[in-house]
């Protein structure tokens, strides 16, 4: 990342960053926000495109219920106020990927207002308020083609043109980038407990622009802000606005005075570079969307909406440490998607202990999807794999040690836990004390060495004597008999 001069930890100290963030999500509705047009994404470019989202004269824009019930519990789960009557308006500018000339979205009377998400800092837990969430159609798609012998081109592909998006606007609260950061997880998670929308960045259904500005500490009036847009990743965003911070103290630092503009960032040089001035609210020229009547979510529609609301996952996670007698660190991790989180409160009703399936989710099945570069959906082993591999080692018919030899397998042929254990024979700890015993004698037989060391005090040789134990045995003594009968005839 690009970095000040040396000069710059010291100037830094004199200013306080103030940002906020505007993000972008795509509704996971069928058809388009005002036709009929598929929102499939990766179609062949501009077969999804219709006289309306063409932008042709005399094309009139028909509302799609489903994403205005979409937009209202996003903003509902975001703890927002639900305008009953919002306004469409037109927002003018010329773009090569905005047919009509104009977007239409929604300005003084949005859909939505005054939400807000709390985030955890290091000083404690922290509200960011969200001054609205608004209904707008997306715009088409540049794309850009470098040709050897004609330099570049520019083709536009429609079919993202009128996909339906909710614009989450938030306050000034913002004070590092650490705290963007952990808003936009916070805020990628509720969308996706939802359901209103897949939040997939590489395919645009999330996009972030960040505005940035700094101000001398203590001062009441905010810095002239830049808009750092087109930034596809959350951890690209947080360098980002390193880099705009430091960058806009050495130009106060300077003399100078920061520019009100567009920045893009290179994350591969980790520099933002000027795009364009900053267009003003008023450069719009908007005005209400006349083809378009006022949108009216009455207290009954409201109420609809709000019965189909989930457990949102802060919630859910102080719920589940009740429930289960699970950690907070358990519970954060167990509930890192609702898919995840219904899955695992599934198993832990089935098991005989909740704590033992949340311990191994964590200490055996998220390592090897780690390992192997895989989803928590796309595990071999399922959450009712885990409750009775739990179970299993629960009752002590298998070891932990036997447990892990049987994931490993699960890894292996892609199949779940049950599947497994079947094909190996459902294999149980032995408990056998005569056939244990042996095993003892004949290793305290061979290893006079390690044997003395014992008798001599030095007590932690038995670790040595257990796990060839466990090994002669192939893993299946039980732990708890191996210590006792070994501790029993090493100190005889």
């Amino acid at each position: 990342m690009a970095t000040l001069p040396d000069t710059a930890p010291h100037a830094r100290t004199k200013y306080e960053p103030v940002s906020g963030l505007e993000v972008h999500v795509q509704l996971l509705t069928a058809t388009k926000i005002f036709c009929s047009c598929s929102t499939r994404f990766g179609d062949g470019p501009n077969t999804n495109v219709c006289p309306v989202c063409l932008g042709l004269p005399g094309a009139l824009p028909v509302l799609n219920r489903k994403a205005v019930e979409f937009a209202v519990l996003a903003a509902m789960a975001l703890n927002c106020r639900i305008n009953e009557t919002s306004i469409f308006a037109r927002k003018n500018y010329f773009y090569p990927d905005l047919p009509k000339g104009y977007q239409i979205s929604q300005f003084d009377k949005p859909l939505a207002e005054h939400g807000f998400i709390e985030i955890k800092t290091a000083s404690g837990p922290k509200k960011i308020g969200i001054t609205r969430v608004h209904l707008e159609e997306d715009a088409g798609k540049s794309l850009h083609e470098g040709f050897p012998d004609a330099g570049e081109k520019t083709a536009i592909d429609l079919n993202r043109s009128g996909v339906p998006l909710i614009e989450i606007v938030s306050e000034p609260d913002i004070a590092s980038p650490d705290e963007a950061y952990e808003y936009l997880t916070r805020l990628k998670e509720i969308i996706l407990y939802t359901g209103v929308s897949d939040c997939n960045m590489e395919e645009g259904s999330l996009r972030c622009d960040a505005n940035v500005s700094v101000k001398p500490k203590g001062q009441k009036e905010f810095g002239t802000k830049a808009e750092v847009k087109n930034v596809n990743s959350f951890r690209y965003i947080r360098d980002a606005m390193v880099y705009e911070i430091d960058r806009q103290v050495e130009v106060v630092e300077g003399g100078g005075r920061v520019k009100q503009e567009t920045r893009l960032y290179n994350s591969s040089e980790g520099k933002t570079y000027s795009m364009r001035s900053k267009e003003q609210a008023h450069d719009y020229r908007y005005f209400p969307e006349p083809d378009l009547l006022p949108l009216a979510v009455d207290e009954k529609w409201q109420s609809e909406i709000k019965s189909t609301l989930p457990e949102l996952p802060e919630a859910r996670r102080k719920r589940l440490t009740v429930d289960y007698g699970i950690t907070e660190q358990d519970a954060q991790v167990l509930t890192l998607t609702k898919s995840l989180a219904d899955q695992f409160e599934s198993a832990a009703k089935a098991a005989k202990n909740p704590k033992r399936v949340a311990n191994l989710v964590q200490s055996e099945l998220m390592g090897r999807l780690k390992a192997n570069g895989l989803e928590i959906e796309r595990s071999p082993i399922t959450m009712k794999g885990v409750a009775m591999s739990a179970d299993l080692v629960e009752s002590r018919a298998i070891s932990g040690k036997m447990l892990k030899d049987l994931y490993d397998l699960c890894f292996e042929r892609g199949k779940d836990f049950p599947e497994v254990y079947a094909e190996e024979g459902s294999p149980q700890q032995s408990s056998d004390t005569s056939s244990l015993d042996k095993i003892i004698d004949d290793l305290i037989a061979a290893n006079p060495k390690q044997v003395e060391q014992y008798r001599s005090g030095k007590k932690t040789v038995i670790g040595f004597f257990v796990g060839q134990v466990m090994k002669a045995s192939k893993g299946q003594a039980n732990p708890q008999m191996v210590n006792e009968r070994l501790a029993k005839k090493l100190d005889g």
